[in-house]
């Protein structure tokens, strides 16, 4: 299954997965958190302004992974990381590692302990496992006119549900 880069069907698919197998669980099962990451606007990707998404793990059992708005974002994570969605691309596709980017700058932490953060470090590439158990779909790898109709499905998918 192909699924578009930060669409609905992304993290449904994920959260789907993730719920089949008990290794990812048991790999994260030190980790309670609730993590979230803005994908920053990038308008030449169809995504006019930020999207905020999220996971909440309590012993490695996922008990939410969505989108959410900012307001909720704010008030219930622990940590709140930001960057462009090439960015996000290099780092779902393992080019480049969490800790160099987030090092370097290029990755902010918004929200959050940067102490604490890094205790959970470790785990990066387990999460990155999480979101790329299924193919994706970037948007600078599609034609214009997929990236036209990934605007609107998620200009509605926006409206629908306040994200």
């Amino acid at each position: 299954m192909i699924v578009r880069y930060c669409s609905k069907e992304w993290l449904e698919e994920c959260a789907r997965l993730y719920s089949t197998t008990d290794t990812l669980e048991n790999a994260l099962k030190k980790i309670t958190t609730k993590l979230y990451f803005r994908i920053t606007a990038e308008p030449t990707w169809g995504i006019e302004k930020d999207i905020l998404f999220g996971a909440e793990l309590k012993e490695g059992k996922l008990l939410d992974l969505g989108y959410f708005s900012e307001a909720d974002a704010k008030k219930e994570a622990d940590f709140i990381l930001s960057t462009s969605p090439p960015i996000w691309k290099g780092l779902l596709r393992r080019d480049n590692k969490f800790i160099t980017e987030f090092v370097m700058g290029k990755i902010i932490l918004e929200q959050g302990s940067k102490v604490e953060l890094l205790k959970i470090t470790p785990y990066a590439n387990y999460m990155v496992d999480v979101m790329t158990q299924v193919e994706i779909q970037y948007q600078d790898e599609m034609t214009s006119e997929e990236v036209e109709d990934f605007r609107a499905d998620l200009a509605q998918f926006r409206e629908e549900t306040g994200v």
